[in-house]
């Protein structure tokens, strides 16, 4: 039934844009396409891009016999929020700790080499007890087995996993994703070799759990866990520096296998700052090739920038700019029905009223190029009560960044603020004068960068701005950016979030 629906969904989703896209080829006259914006809120809610490129991921690593039936059953494992991860590095680099840490954060099972055999088939089990017996090594097709095996258990489908230790090799890496054993993050844990032999002193094993702890930096709660520790073999100076040579060999080989997922971080920190930047890389979502367009809203005082910022967004990632007052005046000089309702608000400075905004809004939003290329909106909304019905009419973005600048900066940026008259150029007396005399002698002052004005607005704006983030800070896309900074400065964090989806919270 879940696959029927979904595949229902699926034919309804891609056959309504086909016949609006080829309505709107047919027929470039007609009006504006509206398009419902629940069509892209509803598939990045659910990650349907993600699903669908997972779901024929599997069918091709498998090949199952009967595919329905697969896809049913992938489906029904109800997984696809779980983290995968994997921590490798050099011996003694403490991946193991962080391993655990990690695990016991995002509350899944924390696999290595040595608790993952005990726990599979009996017949698996049987296999690699025979190469531990033999002292030989387990052929890279019984890991592999091993792995898909502890993997298919209900903890790991429903919780994730976090795996320390594994692969060690290209081939054991290789066979792992040809298997469709791949993570979401792999962490590479750095250190010399020098600061690893010094930790190399201090790991101890338990031989009753294969658990490795250190004396210094991981010691156990449990007193009977503690006296039960004997000393990792093949820890001496010499064994443990020919392990760093073999991994420093084979991690060459390795690392590229997971270039994509990848983090490097340096083991030579207190264990806290190591887990710090591995659990907010693991916190970040997995890399997507989904269509994801952004949707920003500008939130600031005036002289904060938004229009310049919005103009750079719009020009570097051809999103929509969206200016309310804009298309306001767009709507009026176009003698549109909606123009009409608020040009008599206009024409007496009065604010135009939220429900007429918001179906010029609706309007807009709706049409063709704003659903397929994101948009970048400022100038709305300027309360809070604006914000929720925009977010009522199903308008949500992903993000909204508010513009910070002191009182004081915004009175210097707007009241040095002129324009030439022949021109149609802006000047600022005090950053950007004017070289010519003549130009300066015409520089006028617009009515709005008067003090008095830009103290009203100031105001205004004051007045809402604190329920307007609370509102948005509720649903974790309260962004605050500096402006007080140049441009280029400024547009670089706006850039850094834009392109970058949220975090997971794990807490």
């Amino acid at each position: 039934k879940k696959f029927n629906i979904f595949c229902h969904f699926v034919v309804y989703t891609f056959s309504g844009y086909q016949q609006l896209f080829s309505v709107e080829i047919m027929d470039q006259t007609a009006k504006p396409l509206q398009i419902p914006p629940t069509f892209a809120l509803y598939a990045e809610k659910h990650n349907l891009f993600d699903l669908y490129h997972d779901l024929i991921s599997q069918l091709l690593i498998h090949k199952p016999a009967d595919p329905l039936q697969f896809l049913i059953e992938s489906l029904e494992k109800d997984n696809a929020r779980v983290s995968t991860v994997m921590v490798l590095g050099p011996p003694a680099s403490g991946k193991h700790t962080i391993g655990k840490m990690l695990a016991g954060r995002l509350r899944c099972p924390h696999l290595t080499m040595q608790n993952m055999i005990p726990e599979v088939d009996r017949k698996l089990r049987q296999k690699a007890e025979f190469y531990l017996a033999e002292k030989q090594p387990i052929p890279t097709e019984l890991w592999t087995s091993i792995v898909k095996n502890r993997l298919s258990i209900q903890d790991c489908n429903r919780k994730g996993w976090v795996m320390s230790g594994f692969p060690q090799t290209r081939d054991q890496a290789v066979a792992l994703q040809t298997a469709g054993v791949i993570p979401d993050h792999v962490i590479f844990l750095e250190a010399k070799p020098t600061v690893l032999a010094e930790r190399a002193i201090g790991k101890r094993w338990d031989p009753e759990t294969g658990d490795i702890y250190h004396l210094v930096f991981d010691q156990p709660t449990d007193d009977d866990v503690l006296e039960r520790l004997v000393e990792c073999p093949g820890n001496s100076d010499s064994e443990i520096n020919e392990r760093i040579r073999e991994f420093e060999g084979r991690i060459i080989e390795l690392a590229p296998c997971y270039s994509n997922v990848g983090l490097k971080v340096n083991a030579d920190q207190p264990v806290a700052d190591v887990f710090h930047h591995a659990l907010e890389f693991v916190s970040s979502p997995r890399r997507s090739s989904a269509p994801r367009n952004p949707r920003a809203i500008l939130i600031g005082p005036p002289g904060s920038g938004r229009d310049t910022q919005a103009a750079l967004l719009a020009a570097k990632y051809g999103l929509v700019n969206l200016n309310c007052g804009q298309l306001i005046k767009q709507a009026i000089s176009g003698e549109t029905k909606a123009g009409g309702a608020m040009k008599n608000y206009v024409d007496r400075g009065m604010p135009v009223p939220d429900a007429i905004l918001l179906k010029l809004l609706k309007e807009r939003l709706c049409q063709l190029d704003c659903i397929t290329r994101g948009w970048v909106l400022h100038g709305y909304p300027r309360t809070r009560g604006q914000a929720e019905q925009l977010a009522d009419a199903g308008f949500q973005p992903n993000r909204v960044f508010f513009m910070e600048l002191g009182n004081a900066q915004v009175l210097e940026r707007l009241t040095n603020r002129m324009t030439d008259p022949v021109t149609g150029r802006r000047y600022q007396s005090i950053y950007d004068p004017p070289t010519d005399a003549q130009v300066k002698e015409r520089l006028m002052q617009h009515p709005r960068d008067t003090e008095a004005e830009v103290n009203r607005r100031l105001s205004r704006y004051s007045t809402f701005r604190e329920e307007l983030r609370d509102f948005y800070a509720s649903k974790s896309l309260a962004l605050d950016v500096n402006c007080d900074q140049d441009v280029e400065t400024v547009f670089e964090t706006l850039e850094s979030h834009i392109v970058t989806p949220l975090p997971k919270n794990f807490d």
